[in-house]
């Protein structure tokens, strides 16, 4: 690795030839004004003045590089857009305001009418109701396949495919897809490739690396790891990026400047939280799936894991989401999750705090019951995003939901 040369911030170059993963979060994308501060400042404001009717035609003509307009570019934005690049290994990002609005923005951005998807069947309930049923009202279709079955990814190209889809691991169950496989698939028959990293974040898989074109991300979970803001954001080439800040400065789905200030700190921190995540995770998946009560348990991390090979081929952790059956229905797992009390119930996950949902009537409860079922999502599943609390409190509060079975 190259020497840093902190006495010049400027003159470092943040790319992942010149610094490790835990740097580029806390270096890269950094720029101070005259004030010579040491935290990142935030730029609060909609517009920018300019020093003369001169300057502002060439700024608008794009004769001139500068900021015009916050719905276009903002320093605050720009920062961390710069970080999430780097971390990813990317060209370049494009925030957005949401995790949806950044997968909606490559729909809109990369296709056309008339164009196909292949999407995984094992996404976050959301990004299938975008493709099945709003997507398709401006001409582009998609079929959906088992994210595991590489045969099948292959059967469901058509001669005007342009995008494959895919979360890996999935939500909730923690399937994998062969990211390699699936990019050589997409890229043989001139299609992209793009994947949500939601779960693992740049810490522990970089798509980008094993041959994706996109990689998508809620800024909302880990990015933050507090629960405190919505954002998203889309990396890749510059010149597939270049496209997709065309539709974000055009169709206004863009980042705030407090939201994307709050993503940017985040991430100085993202690195040592996603270990420990992954640690807690880890030690409770194990108890869990020795106790009376617990049908299975769907975890990366663990060796009975059916995908436990190829998570270690193309991860370098197992992430802090896994999920559980327990016995009985629908009712027993609503139990289970009324009986905790520190744990914190709601569909969102990556925070600090450990939180509880029930897929099938929360974060998937939008899919038909044929759609759950071809996901796997069974009523009685229960997803657990584990957070950084004392292990043994987690594990206490589990075991209040297994004396209520």
């Amino acid at each position: 690795m190259a020497k840093l040369g902190f006495e010049r911030e400027e003159r470092i170059q943040f790319t992942q030839a010149d610094a490790g993963l835990s740097t580029l979060a806390i270096r890269a994308g950094q720029t101070r004004t005259s004030e010579g501060e040491h935290s990142d400042a935030i730029f609060p404001t909609s517009s920018f003045v300019y020093s003369s009717a001169r300057e502002a035609a060439a700024r608008f003509s794009g004769d001139e590089e500068g900021n015009i307009y916050s719905r276009f570019t903002n320093p605050t934005v720009n920062a961390f857009e710069k970080r999430m690049a780097a971390l990813e290994g990317a060209e370049r990002a494009v925030a957005t305001s949401s995790g949806m609005a950044a997968i909606l923005s490559i729909g809109l951005s990369l296709l056309q009418q008339g164009d196909h998807v292949v999407c995984s069947q094992s996404v976050f309930g959301s990004t299938i109701s975008l493709f099945e049923k709003y997507l398709v009202r401006a001409g582009i279709t998609t079929s959906f396949v088992d994210p595991k079955d590489l045969n099948a990814w292959e059967a469901a190209i058509q001669p005007n495919t342009r995008l494959l889809f895919l979360e890996t691991p999935s939500n909730p169950l923690g399937e994998l897809t062969d990211v390699r496989a699936v990019a050589d698939i997409a890229h043989k028959n001139d299609a992209m490739l793009a994947v949500d990293n939601c779960f693992l974040t740049p810490v522990f898989q970089q798509p980008l690396k094993l041959g994706a074109d996109l990689v998508i991300h809620s800024a909302t979970k880990y990015l933050d790891g507090q629960g405190r803001c919505v954002g998203g954001v889309v990396v890749g080439s510059d010149a597939l990026m270049e496209e997709v800040f065309g539709f974000i400065r055009t169709g206004g789905a863009c980042m705030s400047p407090f939201n994307a200030w709050v993503f940017h700190k985040g991430l100085e921190t993202l690195k040592i939280r996603l270990e420990a995540h992954a640690k807690n995770a880890l030690e409770l998946a194990t108890w869990l799936q020795q106790q009376p009560g617990i049908e299975k348990v769907y975890y990366t991390g663990l060796e009975s894991h059916a995908q436990h090979t190829l998570a270690i081929k193309q991860q370098t952790g197992f992430g802090g989401v896994l999920s559980f059956e327990v016995a009985g229905g629908q009712e027993a797992a609503w139990r289970f999750i009324d009986s905790t009390k520190m744990v914190s119930i709601t569909g969102n996950l990556g925070d600090v705090k450990s939180t509880i949902t029930h897929p099938s009537t929360t974060t998937h409860g939008r899919m038909t019951d044929e759609a759950k079922a071809d996901a796997g999502i069974k009523k009685n599943l229960i997803r657990l995003s584990v957070g950084l609390e004392d292990i043994k409190d987690i594990q206490a509060d589990m075991q209040l939901g297994l004396d209520a079975l």
